[in-house]
């Protein structure tokens, strides 16, 4: 037996064992964070598979920003986990029988690949399976348009809950940006004539007036 053939194998018995822990573990932080220990040897196996972009989005997107997201949510709320815990096992039927399902739509889908009937890839195309390289190619010359408008909508859509998420709060002090962009020189600085002081007069009479006091009866 080959070592990435051990390595995928410790792989998948922990991300099953982690997968199980995630719906039986009392805590939904424990919860939460056997989902990122899923997701990190799920990213494993598809290193092993030659999918290193695969591998780096899911460590990225869903254990760096997505199960950060969760765990933020999850110990802000006061959640009553034996109320939350409540109808686990009545809804145990329907999730198994659905669990049941995905593994046999994937047993059948694999099986032509366990008996080994089903034609080999390419070597060329094997080894670039998921390389960030051809992905890079193709998403920036033959997919270069759809790329650009899913940029667009991203963009409206952050600013679109930017602009539902912005309140005016008459107890705190906000500043408008079109009014600070608009200002101009004239209506923040004025620059005025004075008078020229002599400094060394009004000491002397300063002194004088001093003098004058302590000769006074």
């Amino acid at each position: 037996m080959e070592f990435t053939t051990v390595l995928f194998y410790v792989f998948s018995a922990i991300m099953v064992i982690a997968g199980l822990r995630v719906i039986t573990a009392k805590n939904p932080v424990h919860a939460a964070l056997f989902l990122v220990l899923a997701f990190f040897n799920a990213a494993g196996i598809w290193m092993l598979l030659k999918a290193e972009f695969l591998a780096i989005v899911l460590v990225l997107v869903y254990v760096g920003a997505v199960m950060v997201l969760f765990l933020f949510v999850v110990m802000m709320l006061d959640i009553n986990v034996d109320r939350m815990r409540e109808g686990f096992w009545g809804y145990l039927p329907l999730a198994s029988g659905i669990g049941a399902l995905v593994v046999l739509e994937m047993a059948a889908v694999l099986w032509r690949g366990f008996l080994g009937t089903s034609e080999a890839p390419a070597e060329s195309a094997v080894g670039h399976i998921g390389g960030t390289k051809e992905l890079g190619k193709l998403i920036y010359t033959q997919y270069i348009y759809g790329f650009e408008i899913a940029g667009l909508i991203l963009l409206v859509a952050i600013i679109a809950a930017v602009a539902l998420t912005l309140r005016k709060r008459k107890d705190t002090k906000a500043i408008d940006p079109a009014l600070a962009v608009s200002v101009k020189r004239n209506d923040r600085l004025r620059i005025i004539k004075m008078q020229t002081v002599n400094q060394k007069a009004i000491d002397a009479a300063a002194v004088a007036a001093a003098e004058a006091k302590k000769e006074a009866p």
